[in-house]
C-alpha cells in the first residue's frame, strides 16, 4: 500500500511528472483594449500608405478639393451672369415686340394715309373738271365707283362718290342698291344689297352737294364676280336717278 503511494508521488512530483505551464492571467479589458489599439494603428498605417501611394502617383487631394471649390465657384458664378443675361434677352425681346408692333400700327396709318390722300388727289381733280365744265343739268351722278377684295375670303369692299350738280341745288334723299352679278359652281346668279336681313341704314343717302360711300359685302368663298351695278335711288320713286356698274379690280 505504501509503495503505491510513493509510485503516485513520484509520477506527479517526480521527474517523470507531467510539465506544468504557469500562465499569468489577464482581463478581458485588457485584451479587447490591445486589439483595438493594434486595429487602429493598422488602419493608420494602411491610409498612410495609400496616401503615399496618391502622392506618389502626382493625386494631391488638397489640390483636388481647392480646385474643386474653385470649380463650384465659378460655376455659380456662370449661372448668376446667366441668369442676368437672360433677363437682359427677355427685355430686349419686349422691347423689340413693342418696337415691331408700333412699326407695324405706323406702317398701316401710313398706307391709310396714303390711300386716303390718293383718293383726296382724285376728289380734288374731279371737283375741279366738274367746275372747269360748269353745272351739269343732268342732276345726281355716280363717280368712281370700285369694288375690291376685301380682307376676308368672300369679302369685297366697295367706294363711290354721288354728286348733285344742279343749278339749284336741295338736299337729296334716297339710298343705295348694289346688283351683283356673280357665278358659283358654274351656275349663273344674282343677289341684291341690301338684303332683308341687312342695316339699311348704311345704304341710306343724305347730301346735298355730294356724298362719298363706302362699305363692304359677302359672298361665298368660291363665288366669281361678273359685274356689279350700284343704282341711286331716290325716296318715293322706284326708277333710279343714276346707275354705273363696274368689275373687280
Amino acid at each position: 500500500m505504501k509503495t503505491l503511494r510513493l509510485k503516485r508521488l513520484r509520477r506527479r512530483f517526480g521527474i517523470a511528472a507531467p510539465r506544468v505551464a504557469i500562465r499569468t492571467h489577464v482581463p478581458w479589458y485588457w485584451r479587447w483594449l490591445t486589439s483595438t489599439v493594434l486595429l487602429v494603428v493598422s488602419v493608420a498605417l494602411a491610409w498612410i500608405a495609400f496616401d503615399l501611394g496618391r502622392r506618389y502617383a502626382g493625386f494631391n487631394a488638397s489640390e483636388a478639393q481647392g480646385t474643386q471649390s474653385r470649380l463650384q465657384e465659378l460655376n455659380a458664378k456662370m449661372e448668376l451672369e446667366n441668369a442676368v443675361l437672360r433677363k437682359e434677352v427677355a427685355g430686349i425681346e419686349r422691347k423689340l415686340q413693342i418696337e415691331l408692333s408700333a412699326q407695324g400700327n405706323l406702317t398701316g396709318q401710313i398706307r391709310a394715309l396714303s390711300e386716303e390722300n390718293a383718293l383726296l388727289k382724285e376728289d380734288l381733280a374731279f371737283f375741279q373738271t366738274l367746275m372747269a365744265s360748269g353745272s351739269d343739268p343732268g342732276g345726281v351722278t355716280v363717280n368712281r365707283f370700285r369694288i375690291e377684295r376685301d380682307a376676308l375670303p368672300g369679302e369685297y369692299h366697295y367706294r363711290l362718290l354721288i354728286v348733285q350738280s344742279k343749278q339749284r341745288v336741295r338736299e337729296f334723299r334716297g339710298s343705295l342698291q348694289l346688283i351683283v352679278d356673280y357665278e358659283r359652281n358654274g351656275t349663273p346668279a344674282v343677289i341684291t344689297y341690301p338684303e332683308e336681313s341687312d342695316d339699311t341704314q348704311a345704304y341710306n343717302l343724305r347730301f346735298k352737294f355730294y356724298q362719298r360711300v363706302e362699305g363692304t359685302f359677302t359672298l361665298d368663298p368660291d363665288a366669281v364676280i361678273n359685274a356689279v351695278q350700284v343704282r341711286v335711288m331716290k325716296n318715293g320713286n322706284a326708277t333710279p336717278v343714276s346707275t354705273q356698274a363696274a368689275t373687280l379690280s
